[in-house]
């Protein structure tokens, strides 16, 4: 019998990435509530070995059920993106501390379980970040600053999980994802909007003077990595910075090679941002390529192109 696999946040861009590599080899159930919906953008709820549960977190008795029989649980559901957050901090708490204890709670009720994979950010590691490691301490901002409860959450869901393993040998792996980007992606990323507006001519904003600096990573490889925390068995009571520190670029400059890949017109533009920003981050991956044998192989031109190519398919431009 084929393993039962559940992605909470299963419908979102990565969960839906994810569920596309691993459809033919487990029974995969996707507990979302269906606010960024990446599953309609692909057949997978047509595919016999994929059920959706449209539900929330926050409901015990719904990720009771959700949790039943799987072997293998990747956490993925939460309030994402900065100015979601920004809007709402304290739904954006609520969702990841309340979301995280329910889920951990009926998975480790549950007895079977063989993985269980925390979906944390790289958010953890503060403004600057320059080659961090999973075991660097952890810089948060101030308190009262919206920007940061999505990080202190997702932190503390962190300690939450691997807390579980270290008292109850509870499977659990921590993955903190930088920057991903790709085709499907919903919500607020910077490559998604830049390539969006790019392709209508329209203006892209950057926010103050675009030296912010990132590492981008490509979906394909994201999901390369989970599929290896999934499996390996050096990676239970672990943390993992999953990203590209060669695909790394200012933002300015990310906007100016999406306006020349994409043959735009669009103007560069920038904006003031009064609000926290992270103005550097760039992991080292050393840990994921001696544990678990992963290095990122996308760069990033070869990921824009692939990326604008499907949303010009898309939007007809």
């Amino acid at each position: 019998m084929t393993d039962k696999i559940l992605i909470t946040g299963g419908a979102g861009f990565i969960g839906s990435s994810l569920t596309l590599r691993l459809v033919d080899k487990y029974q995969v159930v996707l507990l979302d509530n269906l606010h960024r919906n990446a599953l309609k953008e692909t057949e997978l709820l047509s595919h016999p070995n994929v059920t959706l549960i449209q539900g929330d977190v926050m409901d015990f008795g719904t990720v009771r059920s959700a949790v039943e029989g799987c072997k293998i649980i990747v956490h993925m559901a939460s309030i994402a993106g900065v100015d979601t957050v920004m809007k709402s901090p304290v739904t954006t708490m609520r969702v990841a501390l309340k979301g995280t204890m329910n889920v951990v709670e009926a998975a480790f009720e549950e007895g079977c379980v063989e993985r269980f994979v925390d979906f944390s950010t790289s958010e953890v590691f503060g403004q600057y970040a320059y080659k961090v490691r999973e075991g660097d301490v952890s810089k948060l901002g101030a308190v009262g600053e919206a920007r940061w409860t999505y990080a202190v959450s997702k932190l503390a869901t962190e300690h939450l999980a691997l807390s579980y393993h270290r008292q109850f040998g509870f499977p659990a792996v921590s993955v903190r994802p930088f920057n991903i980007y790709g085709p499907r992606q919903v919500g607020e990323g910077a490559i998604h909007h830049f390539i969006v507006k790019a392709l209508r001519g329209e203006q892209i904003k950057v926010h103050n003077d675009g030296a912010q600096i990132r590492s981008w990573c490509y979906i394909d490889d994201i999901v390369e990595g989970i599929c290896r925390v999934l499996t390996v068995p050096e990676a239970v009571g672990e943390a993992f910075n999953i990203g590209n520190p060669r695909a790394t670029v200012t933002i300015y400059n990310l906007a100016k090679e999406i306006v020349r890949l994409a043959e735009s017109k669009s103007e560069i533009v920038f904006e003031p941002w009064p609000f926290a920003d992270v103005e550097l981050r760039i992991p080292d991956v050393s840990k994921a390529k001696e544990l678990l044998g992963f290095e990122a192989k996308v760069d990033l031109d070869e990921g824009l192109r692939k990326t604008i190519a499907w949303y010009r398919t898309r939007m007809g431009a």
